[in-house]
């Protein structure tokens, strides 16, 4: 792969996206816009995904997960977070890793692992790609905030993407949520991520990155943030702790958090 998969600062010019579904056609289509070169890989075959990507991102090209991991210069994780397993480790061994995946109950099941308070679920992404970079961003914000609400730097409505992680993958990652037309807003390490899951305040912003800040910084006083705070503190000192109710889902399963009830 990829001259960032050498751990270079070579610049981004492909960006393969793992997962064909709405919010990772959408990102195919903002990447495009942008200039970059785009692979998309469904769970397989490239095939079946070949008209959905030449309907909803035409230029995209459709390719077996495998060849999108080792061809792009950072990859973009947009499938449902349940199959976070299946994902090619060794493909992706030295890249930079985008997980825009969030847990839902509806596809992926009623889990304590991925939506109990303790679920850090980018750390993991992270404990299965063991060699990636991991760096969680794009997921707090819904698919057509996505691709309705990019603007160009410095546009007065531009909306802004907060981004956990280690300090050089996280000056990468922001280099590409401002081109896909976002300001960046850097948030702290892989586990501040807890800041932007479902349940969370931040989960469904589409604000501007002042707002965003302080959505994610109010986050360990808010009960959802007290609840996590207190769940990842207990699993640290004994892992029996996990084994605690998992969360109500959210009504209706739109995707949208509920503000103000986060935790962490």
């Amino acid at each position: 792969m990829s001259a960032d998969s050498a751990g270079s600062s070579a610049p981004i010019r492909t960006l393969g996206i793992l997962g064909a579904g709405k919010v990772g056609t959408v990102l195919a289509r903002r990447a495009l816009e942008a200039g970059y070169e785009v692979l998309i890989s469904g769970s397989g075959d490239p095939a079946a995904i070949a008209l959905i990507t030449s309907v909803l991102a035409p230029g995209a090209r459709a390719v077996r997960p495998e060849e999108a991991a080792r061809d792009a210069d950072a990859v973009i994780l947009a499938l449902p977070l349940g199959r976070f397993r299946e994902l090619p480790a060794d493909a992706l061994r030295g890249a930079l890793v985008i997980d825009a995946m969030n847990h839902w109950w509806e596809t992926d099941g009623i889990s304590e692992e991925l939506g109990g308070p303790a679920a850090s679920t980018s750390e993991l992404v992270q404990e299965h790609l063991v060699e990636a970079r991991v760096v969680k961003a794009l997921n707090h914000m819904g698919y057509h905030d996505l691709d309705e609400r990019a603007r160009p730097a410095g546009a007065p409505d531009r909306l802004a993407i907060a981004i956990a992680g280690a300090p050089a993958d996280a000056d990468r990652t922001a280099r590409i949520v401002d081109a896909l037309g976002f300001d960046p807003l850097l948030i702290g390490d892989l586990r501040s991520g807890v800041r932007l899951q479902p349940f969370a305040g931040a989960f469904g912003a589409a604000a501007d990155r002042e707002e965003l800040a302080r959505i994610v910084e109010e986050f360990p006083r808010t009960e959802r943030g007290r609840e996590v705070l207190a769940a990842l503190d207990a699993a640290a000192l004994d892992p029996a702790a996990l084994d605690v109710a998992p969360l109500d889902p959210a009504p209706g399963g739109t995707g949208t958090g509920r503000n103000g009830s986060m935790s962490a």
